[in-house]
């Protein structure tokens, strides 16, 4: 069920979602928090069907704020609010709210954003693209506990790379973060099987990928040894190499979902290692609302006692 709304307010949108709900029979109380995102018209779609799919596991209500361009004169001097109420088959398992704001508004996104909020709910922000330098100081970030920002949505990821490790937060994570789950997860089954002090390292991905910038600080804070970083023709994270006295421990993933990983002394073996949609990395985000200290580990480069 879709109900349009023009410029209209906070308190009109709860009353048409407590319509939607009450038409087709579905109540709130199943909904386990507000995700909120932050995004442009050009990015709005993808990011709204990411979230859809990911309320599958998490039904949650999706509040997509808009922030849109003033073109005439009358959008620069009037303020105005207008919404999608989106509930029922149209909003996967949750509810969606896409708020698009003009003038003012768009300076105090906030304001709108409060009164739509469940109660007594964690309250999650995601920036598809142009998150703020600071997200926790943001006044949609600030009503968050937990921000999502997505450093492969910039052309010079690296640069803001170190912005993000200056200005981070508890509560702070990023999907090129997220993105490394699975490979961090192998290295730290390899190096338990191996039960090896690693030497060296090497991780190979393509130019200023952040990913790979991300794994290559982490394995230093973790392993105590310098990274090596390797140019690959990518995509993105192709192998991680560790320096042995028995030899190397490789995992190697040229291309495609499946990667071999090589371990002194044993035969290769081969497992799965896919690039994941943004919809399980927003899944797997929303599945821990606390701060990732591993997250901050890696974005500071700083050393821990605690081997992998």
């Amino acid at each position: 069920m879709k109900i349009d709304l023009t410029d209209t307010t906070a308190s009109k949108i709860n009353k048409a979602l407590v319509e939607g709900r009450r038409a087709i029979g579905t109540p709130a109380v199943g909904m386990v928090l507000t995700l909120v995102i932050v995004t442009d018209e050009e990015n709005a779609y993808d990011s709204i069907k990411a979230a859809q799919d990911a309320s599958h596991e998490h039904p949650s209500r999706t509040l997509v704020v808009i922030k849109r361009q003033a073109r005439t004169l009358r959008d620069r001097t009037h303020s105005r609010l207008d919404a999608e109420v989106l509930v029922g088959s149209e909003a996967g398992t949750g509810e969606t709210v896409v708020l698009r704001t003009y003038g003012d508004v768009s300076e105090h996104a906030d304001s709108v954003v409060l009164p739509l909020l469940l109660p007594d709910a964690p309250v999650v922000v995601w920036w598809p693209v142009d998150a703020p330098d600071n997200p926790s100081e943001d006044p949609l970030g600030a009503l968050a506990q937990r921000r999502i920002t997505d450093l492969y949505a910039y052309e010079h990821p690296l640069q803001v790379l170190q912005t993000r490790a200056r200005t981070y937060a508890p509560g702070d994570t990023d999907l090129a973060w997220t993105r490394l789950t699975l490979w961090r997860s192998t290295l730290a089954a390899a190096l338990d099987q191996a039960r090896m002090e690693v030497t060296s390292a090497a991780v190979e991905a393509e130019p200023d990928n952040p990913s790979a910038e991300l794994l290559a600080r982490w394995l230093e804070a973790r392993l105590h040894v310098s990274v090596d970083r390797r140019p690959s023709p990518g995509p993105f994270v192709t192998a991680v190499r560790l320096g042995t006295a028995a030899g190397e421990i490789v995992v190697d993933r040229p291309a495609g979902p499946l990667a071999t990983l090589t371990l002194p002394g044993q035969p290769s073996r081969t497992l799965a290692l896919k690039v994941r949609p943004t919809s399980e990395l927003i899944a797997e985000e929303l599945r821990r609302l606390d701060a990732d200290e591993m997250y901050a580990v890696a974005l500071r480069g700083e050393p821990v006692k605690e081997t992998v």
